[in-house]
């Protein structure tokens, strides 16, 4: 399909008349046609399309049709039966009455073409770039950013089904692609072991004779790979994605020595960041959160909070489940500096916050504001110990005065494994021996030395006690509260467009999915706001309530 890029189309005449006719009130799809205009032209997206062919479907009136169906949470049969059927899609495409639309797989195809050609972020930010030169978006203020869940589109499988459904599917793409080489090489006992679905399977009772099943079908995996890449077997054979699946598996769950094939264990299995847990969607993990576990992605969505303008979501960052949010902070710092939409004050949960984190932001001049673990120690833990905070740090000097108003005698600047550059303090032995509170002094010690404390760098270090400090204030508590509202953004996420589950295969299929999700969020909030509707409080049931009525 080749591009011939037209102009954005004027609504008709007689589709306005309709429409307006059918809504007196208006309704999302005519406000957003009034308000923003043509969003996209087609030559935004000239790239995704070559130069000979067919004439393609308007790209910028499918990325429309796109933002249309997320916002409204539409399958693409849904979506373009709309576009053929329903009076304000018309309206806001800028279609004739009898106009035929296109069949719901261009949809599909568009948005291969976009992931193809890097173009995922284009919808969402061409979105943001038109609201801000309407002045409802500005870089300064308040942003929030929050994480979610996101279920893979394939089954959560244990050890033993994966091990035997990667083999399965080898085994099939095999069947279609090369039934005479396979008919040669496949064991009689193949056919009965992996003929069906695994999870039809009944796995045999006992610990012993289920490590014996996983064995053979180890063998058996080991047997395939050997045949694959034997001299003789066809080269491009290896170079199946289901192969290429099936020997990155066995490399992580299968030793095999002199001693004949084994299970790999414990520590001898790789992290969970880099582990396959199905063959068919080689980017989803396995993550545990606060005893929940889960197959799948995480989604994270940056929003605007500012009083006087609309929450728009500003920018969306998909990762597998393993990534943790800490990774994630500097990365949306980095895009919306890109955007031009940098916050002043970011407000973010604990997880997203390190000392590192607060210095990086504040040379971006943003305040990170979100809760820092507090003094971990022992005695600050209790309360009633001398924590870190009880030692006062004379930084030109490079010493550190205890609360008896001893000196350190040594200061050595040493770097952990993980590579956090960190300061080593060490009092005199004699000096904390004969010390009165040494029981509830810090407990760290070294063998030539007193006390031992450890301090972080002095940017670092400092930002982390004032940040401390500034969250078991009053104030900043208040200020703090703020972020509770990117929740409501992650339920109506949830609701809306069925944030929950994603229905693709893949990473970037699965962000540019999220990307849209946002950008459909961001025309409901627009329409809130031209329609003056207040944004909705927390849910609270009756029966809830009555008990702070009875409570007050």
């Amino acid at each position: 399909m080749s591009l011939r890029p037209v102009p954005a189309p004027s609504v008709p005449e007689a589709t306005a008349r309709v429409a307006r006719a059918a809504f007196r009130k208006g309704c999302l799809a005519m406000r957003i046609r009034d308000e923003l205009g043509p969003l996209f032209e087609d030559e935004q997206f000239a790239r995704a399309f070559p130069r000979r062919g067919g004439p393609a479907w308007s790209p910028g009136q499918l990325a429309m049709v796109s933002l249309l169906q997320f916002a409204e949470g539409l399958t693409d049969r849904q979506a373009a039966d709309a576009v053929r059927g329903r009076i304000d899609v018309k309206y806001a495409l800028g279609l004739e009455l009898d106009d035929s639309g296109f069949d719901f797989s261009v949809l599909g195809e568009f948005r291969d073409r976009l992931i193809a050609h890097g173009l995922e972020e284009l919808v969402l930010d061409r979105l943001l770039e038109r609201v801000g030169e309407l002045g409802l978006l500005r870089a300064g203020g308040r942003q929030r950013t929050d994480s979610t869940h996101v279920l893979a589109a394939v089954r959560t499988l244990n050890r033993m089904e994966f091990v035997g459904e990667t083999l399965r599917a080898a085994l099939e793409a095999l069947a279609v692609v090369a039934p005479g080489w396979l008919r040669q090489v496949a064991a009689p006992q193949w056919f009965e072991r992996y003929g069906k679905r695994i999870d039809s399977f009944r796995f045999p009772k006992g610990a012993d004779a289920r490590r014996q099943w996983a064995l053979a079908v180890g063998e058996d995996g080991f047997a395939l790979l050997e045949a694959v890449y034997a001299p003789d077997a066809p080269a491009w054979l290896r170079e199946m994605e289901a192969v290429q699946v099936l020997r990155i598996a066995w490399v992580q769950q299968y030793h095999r020595d002199g001693q004949g094939v084994r299970w790999r264990e414990g520590k001898d299995l790789p992290p969970g960041r880099l582990r396959l847990s199905s063959p068919y969607d080689t980017d989803t993990r396995y993550s545990v959160k606060r005893g929940a576990g889960w197959d799948g992605y995480k989604v994270h969505f940056t929003e605007t909070c500012e009083p006087d303008a609309p929450h728009l979501i500003t920018h969306v960052v998909t990762t597998d489940a393993t990534v943790p949010d800490v990774e994630i902070t500097e990365p949306v710092h980095r895009a919306l500096a890109a955007r031009g939409l940098l916050p002043a004050i970011h407000l973010v949960d604990s997880g997203y916050t390190s000392a590192a984190l607060l210095v990086a932001a504040a040379g971006q001049d943003i305040e990170l504001m979100g809760p820092v673990f507090a003094d971990t120690t022992a005695q600050g833990r209790a309360g009633d110990g001398l924590g870190q905070d009880a030692f006062t740090v004379d930084w030109p000097a490079r010493t550190v005065i205890c609360p008896r108003g001893q000196r350190s005698v040594s200061w050595s600047e040493q770097r952990k494994p993980t590579g956090t550059e960190i300061i080593r303090i060490h009092f005199a032995k004699a000096d904390c021996d004969a010390c009165p509170v040494r029981a509830k002094c810090t407990s760290a010690t070294n063998h030539r030395y007193g006390r031992s404390p450890t301090l972080l760098t002095q940017p670092q270090q400092q930002a982390l006690d004032q940040r401390r400090h500034e969250q078991e204030t009053a104030e900043g508590r208040a200020a703090y509260g703020t972020r509770a509202g990117v929740e409501g953004t992650i339920s109506q996420a949830v609701r809306v467009t069925r944030a929950r589950t994603t229905p693709y295969r893949g990473l970037r299929k699965t962000h540019l999915g999220h990307v849209l999700i946002a950008a459909g969020l961001n025309l409901h909030r627009l329409d809130a706001w031209w329609t003056k509707t207040p944004i909705g409080s927390t849910h609270v049931s009756r029966f809830a309530r009555l008990g702070l009525e009875l409570a007050a």
